[in-house]
C-alpha cells in the first residue's frame, strides 16, 4: 500500500493539507487572540462611560466590582483631556507578566505575541493598551488574568486542529479515490498490456490500443502502441530474415564445396599450352577464389559462434608489426607501412582478437592504396590514458565512397571496395565491442582515412557498470 502510486499520494496529501492547514493556524489563533482582547477593552470602555455617567461619578464597591467582572479586567484606566484617570479598580493579585499593544499592531506582532502567550504559563496578568472607540478618549488601558485568555486559546486552537484533520482525511480520501480513477487503473492497464504483450509480441492483436482521456497519459499509449507495433514487424521481419539465412546458409555450404572443386579444375588450366587458356585462367581463378571467400564470409557471419574474448595483459607492439609485416608481404605496390606503438605498451585485451581487427582495417586500407594505384603509407598509433588504451589506424589513400560510410560497419552493405562484403569492419566492431570497447571512424577525406579503436580499462569497465 505504502509502495504504491496511490498510497504514496494519500500519505503525501495529508502532509501537505496539515501543513496548509498549520500556515492558517497560527494566524487564525493571533486573530483570535486580538478579538477577545479588543473584546475586553470594549466592555471596559462600555464600564468605564457608566461610570463616568453616574452622579458625581461615585457608586458602590459592589456596582463597580460588578461591572469589573462583566469586562473580565481587574481595573480600567481611561485618558481623556490629556489627562489619564483610574475609572474602575480592584485589587491585581499579581506582577504584570505580559503587555499587549492594540493601537495599530502589524501581523508579525499578534502573531509572536500569540505564539509565547500559548507556551507561558498560565499565571500571571495582562496590561493591554488600546484606542477607545467612538472617540470616547484616547487611550484605554486594562490589566486582566493571564489564564482565561491562554485556556480560550487552547480551546479554539483544539478545535480548529480538529476541524483541519477532518478536512484533510476528507480531502485525502477524495484525492485518493480520484488518483485510482484517473491515473492508477489507465497506467495498470498499460501495465498489463505489457505483460499480455510480452507473452506473444509476435501477435498484434496484443498491441495496446489507445484509450485513455488523459492527455499525457494518451500520448504514452500511443507511443508505447507504436513501439510494439514496429517491434511486432521487426520480430516478424528478422523470422523470415533467420530462415532466409539458414537457406542462404546450407546453399553457400553447397556452393562452396562446388567452388572449390571448380577452382582445383582451374588451377590445372594455367597448366594448359593454349595461350588464351593462359591468359583466361588467373582472372578465373580470381573470380573463383573470391566466390568461395564470400561464401566462407557468409557461412561465418552467419553461425554467430564468436567466442567471448579472453583478456589479459598483452603486449600490443608486436601484434602491430606482426599484422603490418603480413600486409607488406601482400603487397607489391610502393606502400609503406609505420608502426608507433610503445613496446612498453601492454593492453587488457584477446590477442587473436586484436591481431583480427587491426588485421581487417590493414588489409582495407592497403586495398584502397592499391586499387588507387599510388604510393602511400599505412601506419598505427597506440596511447594510453586514464580510461583506457587508444589505437589510431590512419592511412594516405583515397577515402571512403559515401556510399561506405554511411552503412560502415553493417554486413553486406558497408564493403568499402568494389566488390567487398562489409564482412571485415562488422566483424571488427563486434569483436571491439565484445572488449567492452569501440571501433569508429574519425575521419574519411582525400588525404586518406583514420580509424580508431578504443578498448577500455577494467576499472572503466566496472565504473560504468556500477552507474
Amino acid at each position: 500500500m505504502i509502495n504504491s502510486l496511490s498510497g504514496r499520494f494519500l500519505i503525501l496529501t495529508v502532509i501537505f493539507v496539515m501543513l496548509a492547514e498549520v500556515l492558517i493556524f497560527v494566524p487564525s489563533v493571533a486573530r483570535f487572540r486580538e478579538d477577545y482582547l479588543l473584546a475586553r477593552l470594549e466592555k471596559s470602555q462600555i464600564a468605564s462611560l457608566s461610570v463616568l455617567a453616574s452622579q458625581d461619578q461615585n457608586i458602590s464597591s459592589s456596582l463597580a466590582q460588578e461591572l469589573l467582572d462583566n469586562a473580565g479586567v481587574y481595573n480600567v484606566v481611561l485618558r481623556r483631556d490629556a489627562a489619564s484617570q483610574l475609572v474602575l479598580s480592584s485589587p491585581v493579585p499579581g506582577p504584570v507578566t505580559t503587555m499587549v499593544d492594540l493601537r495599530d499592531p502589524s501581523a508579525a506582532y499578534l502573531i509572536i505575541g500569540a505564539m509565547r502567550q500559548l507556551f507561558v504559563p498560565p499565571e500571571g496578568v495582562i496590561r493591554v493598551i488600546g484606542a477607545p472607540t467612538r472617540a470616547a478618549g484616547t487611550m484605554i488601558e486594562v490589566a486582566m488574568p493571564q489564564a482565561p485568555l491562554r485556556a480560550a486559546m487552547v480551546d479554539y486552537g483544539l478545535n480548529v486542529l480538529a476541524l483541519s484533520a477532518v478536512i484533510s482525511i476528507i480531502s485525502a480520501a477524495l484525492l485518493f479515490l480520484a488518483v485510482r480513477r484517473f491515473m492508477v487503473r489507465p497506467i495498470k492497464r498499460v501495465v498489463h498490456s505489457m505483460e499480455a504483450y510480452a507473452l506473444a509480441p509476435e501477435d498484434a492483436r496484443r498491441v495496446i490500443q489507445p484509450t485513455s482521456s488523459i492527455t499525457e497519459l494518451r500520448a504514452a499509449e500511443d507511443t508505447l502502441a507504436e513501439l510494439q507495433t514496429r517491434l511486432t514487424g521487426s520480430l516478424k521481419q528478422k523470422e523470415r530474415l533467420a530462415q532466409l539465412g539458414g537457406a542462404v546458409a546450407k546453399i553457400s555450404h553447397d556452393l562452396r564445396n562446388i567452388l572449390t572443386t571448380a577452382t582445383l579444375l582451374a588451377d590445372r588450366m594455367e597448366m594448359s599450352d593454349d595461350p588464351a587458356v593462359q591468359r583466361s585462367a588467373p582472372k578465373l581463378v580470381n573470380s573463383l577464389s573470391r566466390a568461395v571467400n564470400l561464401c566462407e564470409g557468409t557461412l561465418a557471419f552467419g553461425r554467430v559462434e564468436e567466442a567471448p574474448p579472453k583478456l589479459a595483459m598483452t603486449q600490443v607492439h608486436d601484434i602491430v608489426e606482426d599484422v603490418l609485416q603480413s600486409e607488406q608481404l601482400s603487397t607489391s605496390s610502393d606502400i609503406r607501412f609505420d608502426c608507433d606503438v610503445p613496446k612498453q605498451m601492454m593492453v587488457r585485451c584477446d590477442g587473436e582478437q586484436l591481431y583480427r581487427i587491426l588485421g581487417n582495417l590493414v588489409r582495407n586500407a592497403r586495398q584502397a592504396l592499391e586499387a588507387s594505384g599510388t604510393a602511400g603509407k599505412i601506419s598505427i598509433v597506440g596511447g594510453e590514458a586514464a580510461d583506457g588504451w587508444r589505437l589510431t589506424i590512419q592511412d594516405s589513400g583515397p577515402g571512403l565512397p559515401p556510399k561506405a560510410r554511411q552503412n560502415l560497419f553493417t554486413a553486406f552493405e558497408g564493403g568499402v571496395r568494389v566488390g567487398g562484403t562489409g564482412l571485415g569492419l562488422a566483424i571488427s566492431a563486434e569483436l571491439a565491442r565484445g572488449h567492452g570497447g569501440e571501433l569508429k571512424l574519425v575521419r574519411s577525406d582525400e588525404h586518406g582515412t583514420e580509424f580508431q579503436l578504443f578498448l577500455p580499462k577494467e576499472n572503466a569497465l566496472f565504473d560504468q557498470a556500477a552507474q
